[in-house]
C-alpha cells in the first residue's frame, strides 16, 4: 500500500512540474488553435522546454499506473488532489502567478484533506478492483468525451480573443479537458489491472483485445491538444486546479464503480475519506470561481 503513496506523490511531483514547464514554453510559442491540431503539434515539438515538461507528464503515467496497481481509485484520487499545493507554489516562484488569500487558505485546506485520505487507509493491502464491464466504460468514455468537447466549444464562444480568455471560460476549458483526463484515467486503470511484468508478450496480447489502450491514445491525443490551447491562454494556477479536480472527482465516483471497488467498512476510515474527498473538492471549486471587485458605487445603486 504505502508503494501506492510514494507512487502518487511522485506522480504529483512530475505532473506539477511538467505542467509549468509546458506553461512556461507556451509563453514563446505563436498562438495555438484547436481547429489546426497538425500546426498545434509541430509548434509543440519545436520546443525543447515543452518537450522536457511532456516527458515529465508521461513519467508521471508510468507512476499512476503503479498506483491504480495497489490502491483503490478514491483513495488515489484523494493523494493526487494533493499535488495541487505544489503546482500552485511552482505557479507563483517558476511562473510570477501570484498567490492570493484565498488560493493559501486553499493550500492549507488541500493539506488537510491529504491528511484525512491517508488516515483513512488500512496498513494491510485494500481490495483493489481489476475488472469492469467492457460495455459500461465504452458507454462511459463516449458521453464523457462528446459533454468534454461540448463544453469546451462553449467555452471557447465565450473566450476572449487574444492570449488571457476571461476566467469563466478558462474554468469552462478546465472543466471539459477534467472530462477528458477522467476518461484516460479509467483507461489507465484498466490496463494497470492487465499488466504483467513477468509476461509482457501475454499482457500486450491481452490489452489489445480490450479498449483500454485504444481509448488512452484517443484521450492522450485529444487532451493534449485541448489542455495546451487552454494553458496557453488562461493562468496554469486556474486551469490545472479545476481541471485536477474535475478528473479526481470523475474517476473517484464514476470509476469507483465501473471497477467495483468497495470504500473502507470502518466508519471512521469512511468518514475520513469522504470528508477528506470533499473537503478537497470543495477548496478547489471554490478557488476556481474567479472573484470579481464590486463596482463603485454599486452599494448605493443596491440601496
Amino acid at each position: 500500500m504505502w508503494w501506492g503513496v510514494a507512487a502518487a506523490l511522485s506522480a504529483n511531483v512530475l505532473y506539477s512540474s511538467g505542467f509549468v514547464l509546458e506553461k512556461r514554453a507556451l509563453s514563446g510559442i505563436p498562438s495555438l488553435s484547436v481547429r489546426h491540431p497538425l500546426r498545434l503539434v509541430r509548434l509543440l515539438l519545436g520546443s525543447p522546454l515543452w518537450i522536457g515538461g511532456s516527458l515529465a507528464l508521461a513519467a508521471g503515467f508510468g507512476a499512476q499506473l503503479v498506483v491504480y496497481r495497489t490502491l483503490p481509485m478514491a483513495a488515489a484520487q484523494g493523494l493526487f488532489v494533493s499535488g495541487l499545493v505544489l503546482l500552485l507554489l511552482l505557479s507563483s516562484l517558476v511562473l510570477g502567478e501570484r498567490l492570493s488569500p484565498r488560493e493559501r487558505y486553499a493550500t492549507a485546506g488541500i493539506l488537510a484533506a491529504l491528511l484525512m485520505v491517508v488516515g483513512s487507509l488500512r496498513p494491510e493491502p485494500a481490495e483493489v478492483g481489476d475488472t469492469a464491464s467492457t460495455g459500461s466504460v465504452l458507454a462511459l468514455g463516449g458521453v464523457s468525451l462528446a459533454a468534454g468537447l461540448w463544453l469546451y466549444a462553449a467555452g471557447g464562444r465565450r473566450s476572449a480573443r487574444g492570449r488571457h480568455a476571461a476566467p469563466p471560460a478558462g474554468v469552462a476549458h478546465a472543466v471539459a479537458v477534467g472530462l477528458v483526463y477522467g476518461v484516460s484515467s479509467l483507461a489507465i486503470k484498466g490496463i494497470s489491472a492487465r499488466l504483467a511484468p513477468d509476461a509482457p508478450l501475454d499482457s500486450a496480447l491481452s490489452l489489445a483485445a480490450t479498449p483500454y489502450p485504444y481509448l488512452l491514445l484517443i484521450t492522450g491525443a485529444g487532451g493534449l491538444v485541448l489542455s495546451q490551447a487552454a494553458l496557453q491562454r488562461c493562468r496554469a494556477s486556474l486551469v490545472v486546479p479545476v481541471c485536477t479536480t474535475t478528473s479526481c472527482l470523475y474517476t473517484a465516483t464514476l470509476g469507483t464503480l465501473a471497477f467495483g471497488e468497495s470504500l473502507p467498512a470502518e466508519p471512521l476510515r469512511l468518514g475520513l475519506l469522504l470528508a477528506g474527498a470533499a473537503l478537497a473538492v470543495s477548496v478547489l471549486l471554490a478557488l476556481s470561481v474567479p472573484t470579481t471587485p464590486q463596482p463603485k458605487g454599486a452599494r448605493h445603486e443596491a440601496r
